[in-house]
């Protein structure tokens, strides 16, 4: 039985509020990482508020959040975090939000290796039967990493987003566990 928790690249691993709040602080300095996972406004975090806004985060987390840090296999480094979200437990429907912070793993097949294994943590120990996600369309990267792991483009929320001075698009993609299975 393989390990559900690791990839070829990557392993899952519980968030570590102190470590990961002073890497988030750092990330989040990073405009064009804030640019391509957060449609707000960019702020700037410390690393005791991101901390703090971290333990009450996993303190408040209910049965729906699987929230993990995303470590490289190889090293243990802390390369970012992965959060699932069961917003439907009838319908077995998820939301799937990623977000690799250090730049010098991008591109590199480290975001698709993680996304292969909480699509296999989802439908195998969740038992989901969909998985979905939202990506702006001025992130071909991210798609293309999507498109790997197996998601489809379903939908398009035109103009939903608001960045350097013009509208982008917001584009809706999904798995089930049908086509992940295949």
């Amino acid at each position: 039985m393989r390990d559900i928790y690791k990839g070829n690249l990557v392993r899952l691993s519980a968030i570590n509020a102190e470590e990961a709040g002073k890497a988030f602080a750092r990330w989040h300095r990073d405009s064009e990482f804030k640019r391509l996972i957060d449609s707000g406004v960019l702020q700037m975090p410390s690393a005791k508020f991101a901390q703090t806004w971290l333990e009450k985060e996993l303190e408040e987390a209910s049965v729906n959040q699987h929230w993990f840090s995303i470590r490289k296999l190889d090293d243990d480094r802390l390369l970012g975090d992965i959060d699932l979200y069961v917003y439907n437990w009838s319908a077995r429907d998820a939301f799937v939000g990623l977000g690799i912070g250090e730049r010098e793993f991008w591109g590199k097949g480290y975001g698709t290796d993680v996304m292969r294994v909480i699509l296999r943590y989802a439908f195998t120990e969740v038992n989901l039967h969909r998985v979905t996600l939202t990506v702006f369309e001025y992130n071909p990267r991210a798609i293309r990493s999507y498109e790997k792991a197996g998601f489809r483009h379903e939908g398009r929320m035109r103009g939903a987003l608001n960045k350097e001075g013009r509208r982008w698009d917001v584009l809706v993609m999904g798995i089930l566990r049908e086509e992940w299975m295949e």
